[in-house]
């Protein structure tokens, strides 16, 4: 699974992508994890806010900080 966090490295970028690490690490998840700071790059997602949070090219979130619990409920249907 590939998981991308987007935005420019601010605080909630920064606990957006600790609560992914740790909820793909509680769901068993081999993961590669990405940060994606460039603006243009951010703006291909289409989302209107950061941090965002891309699995497998798709964007699951995008405009607020998750729980690692949150996280994982996102995560499970995208395991299959």
């Amino acid at each position: 699974m590939n998981i991308k966090i987007l935005g420019p490295g601010c605080n909630n970028c920064v606990n957006l992508e600790k609560a992914a690490r740790q909820a793909a690490a509680e769901l068993g998840i081999d993961a590669t994890f990405e940060k994606v700071t460039d603006y243009g790059d951010i703006l291909s997602y289409n989302i209107m806010s950061t941090p965002g949070l891309v699995v497998d090219e798709r964007v699951i979130l995008s405009g607020r900080v998750p729980t690692a619990r949150q996280v994982k409920e996102l995560l499970t249907p995208l395991m299959s």
